[in-house]
């Protein structure tokens, strides 16, 4: 028989007996559905978190000198004792690390970790838990901060510790709505500051706002709050090229700044976006773990189905396997033809399952701040492991079919 016969007499098996062959594939579709959805919604938050969380916290095209380094969860004693041995990153380190770059965009200084929270206060309006950072006027080029009013903080500031505040999007239009924030007088706690700027909307990332904050010069915010334990030098690089030359720069700086000796371990960190990036990663990777005991759990279920779907159909089919031998058909026609229609309906509910996954990604992209991006090896090995179910679980009906005795099957009823 020729292939095209072959293909033909089984996708017409498969339409002639279509409810049976959905059921025969549900194992698979549902398999297949899972981890193509779970892929693409795993891939989708991975971009998401390097394009929004990491460069909304880090900047494009930058890293950071910390004290700490960035890690998502709590220090175990071991890591928080030898940290906090750390010495503190000061304006000098600023100053060292500035030195070795002077072909940086910008090198500025924000006050680290704990963040302080206040309400902020206009008459009788107030936006609580905002966010109060004291910066210097770089750190503003760092973050690709635009200001949609006014001005941002300028040096002027910092070097005569003025009494005022550049506020988040939120935040001036929760307060001020149709009046003008620029010039206004607000509160934090006792302090009185003069709105000099407000910046433009960041949006929100799952959920969590990134316009719900204050930032002071860094003169006037440690005159609040006092010195934070991890104050942090912020730096930009024109290119993203630029950044691996520029962190060996600013390490030799801050180890000929803090008297390290060449073997001596950094008492600092210096980080990127790709440090949140990796450590998700590493979160996910649980999730790739799993996905293959489910997604093979679903497949041998639905490989069994087929395989005794495809027995019954030899059995059924007893006559016509009979009549195609006594008309010349051979053994391996006949094994042929079986085997085509499993790895058919396997393939089908391969593809199905592609659509249904895909659908059901969009789905919860469209409902919820997940996002979710298919990528094309997903979509291939799902449809790659439909044809091998059918392969695999198609091989001992087909040859059970092309065994049959002709006589036998021809006299079968």
């Amino acid at each position: 028989m020729q292939t095209r016969d072959i293909l033909g007499t089984a996708f017409g098996q498969i339409g002639a007996n279509k409810l049976r062959s959905f059921f025969t594939l549900l194992g698979i579709i549902v398999s297949v559905a899972f981890l193509v959805a779970v892929v693409a919604i795993i891939q989708g938050m991975n971009a998401y978190v390097k394009e929004n969380i990491a460069d909304a916290m880090i900047g494009t095209n930058a890293f950071q000198v910390r004290r700490t380094p960035i890690q998502v969860g709590p220090f175990n004693d071991e890591q928080w004792q030898r940290v906090s041995r750390r010495p503190r990153i000061s304006r000098a380190d600023a100053a060292a690390v500035a030195a070795a770059l002077p072909d940086a965009e910008a090198v500025g200084i924000t006050s680290g970790w704990p963040t302080p929270q206040s309400d902020v206060i206009w008459r009788d309006r107030t936006v609580g838990d905002v966010l109060v950072f004291g910066i210097t006027p770089p750190y503003q080029i760092v973050q690709d901060y635009r200001m949609e009013a006014g001005r941002g903080i300028t040096d002027l500031d910092v070097d005569q510790r003025r009494a005022v505040v550049v506020i988040g999007h939120e935040v001036a239009e929760k307060l001020f709505e149709q009046v003008n924030p620029i010039g206004q007088s607000v509160r934090f706690g006792l302090e009185r500051l003069e709105v000099v700027g407000v910046v433009a909307s960041k949006g929100r990332v799952l959920g969590q706002s990134f316009d719900s904050f204050a930032l002071l010069p860094l003169s006037r915010y440690e005159m609040l709050y006092g010195r934070r334990l991890t104050t942090t030098v912020s730096v930009k690089m024109q290119k993203a090229v630029d950044v691996a030359d520029g962190m060996k720069r600013a390490e030799e700086a801050m180890r000929v700044a803090h008297h390290l000796r060449p073997r001596e371990e950094a008492d600092f960190s210096i980080e990127t976006a790709d440090a949140l990036v990796d450590f998700w990663k590493q979160l996910t990777a649980v999730l790739f773990s799993v996905i293959p005991a489910v997604v093979a759990i679903g497949v041998i279920v639905g490989g069994i189905v087929i395989m005794n779907i495809m027995l019954m159909a030899v059995t059924e089919r007893t006559r016509e396997i009979g009549i195609r031998k006594a008309v010349g058909a051979r053994a391996r026609d006949i094994e042929r033809q079986f085997l085509a229609e499993a790895i058919a309906l396997a393939t089908a509910g391969g593809i199905i399952g592609v659509l249904s996954g895909w659908g059901f990604a969009q789905l919860v992209a469209t409902l919820s701040p997940l996002p979710a991006r298919v990528t094309w090896w997903s979509v291939v090995l799902a449809v790659v492991l439909g044809a091998a179910v059918g392969v695999l679980f198609g091989v001992y009906p087909a040859r059970r079919a092309a065994q049959l005795d002709p006589i036998t099957a021809l006299r079968a009823e």
